[in-house]
């Protein structure tokens, strides 16, 4: 956006731990990045290995509390912030916001709050992160919100506190009223004993699209699956596969 090219969350290995990548990554996603925003410190949002093999090019803007761990991974241009905070990158602005969900790194490792990430330019966009519904959506920004990135599952079958489902995601639209939203957070990872068929896999989408029409008719709701990207500017969904 407005020239800078940011990467959220990239955990873009095949498998992490006992999680399961179906489809490979595109080898050239993290070429010519200018910042990588980390919302969180969970296993499946801040993944070592993928931040060392994007290299030290792009700066980290990651949860206060997080620079050591990522100090000790390799990580050094690192920034930490707290909700409120802003981040210049080129001509965009990355101010961290509150996310209703436990961040701490499972190991004990390190603590610190989630976060999600609205990204100010010519446009402006809202990455939730892991959250749960919090009724400050509705003031996260003063002006008009072109895209919302909303996670509408996880990795596994069941959903543990501080998640949305796709209904729960669908709310927040009401919240947010952004012109356009896309759901993530699904259909990209399960663990290796759950098969491929599994419905939290390949319905999660649709199903926000069709609660999204009922709370939330006035957004235009994009279903983008692994591998797919759209313009933000009213172009078409593109197949797996193609480039930009």
């Amino acid at each position: 956006m407005d020239g800078a090219r940011l990467l959220t969350d990239p955990v873009l290995r095949p498998r992490v731990f006992h999680l399961r990548r179906p489809d490979a990554v595109d080898a050239g996603i993290a070429a010519g990045l200018d910042a990588v925003l980390l919302s969180h410190m969970h296993l499946d949002h801040l993944d070592m290995r993928s931040l060392r093999d994007i290299g030290p090019g792009p700066r980290v803007i990651a949860p206060s509390g997080s620079a050591a761990l990522l100090a000790r991974g390799g990580v050094r241009d690192v920034v930490e912030v707290a909700p409120g905070d802003e981040v210049p990158i080129g001509g965009l602005v990355v101010q961290a916001t509150y996310a209703d969900h436990d961040g701490r790194r499972r190991t004990g490792a390190a603590a610190g709050p989630a976060l999600g990430f609205l990204v100010r330019g010519t446009r402006s966009v809202y990455f939730a992160g892991d959250t749960d519904l919090f009724p400050e959506m509705a003031d996260l920004t003063d002006d008009p919100l072109d895209l919302a990135l909303l996670p509408v599952w996880g990795w596994g079958p069941r959903l543990g506190p501080g998640h949305l489902d796709p209904e729960g995601a669908a709310e927040a639209l009401r919240l947010l009223a952004p012109r356009v939203a896309i759901p993530i957070h699904w259909g990209t990872y399960r663990p290796f004993w759950i098969p491929r068929s599994a419905t939290f896999l390949s319905t999660p989408g649709a199903e926000f699209a069709e609660h999204a029409a009922r709370l939330a008719p006035d957004v235009e709701v994009r279903v983008l699956a692994p591998g797919q990207w759209t313009m933000l500017h009213d172009a078409p969904v593109a197949p797996p596969g193609a480039e930009i």
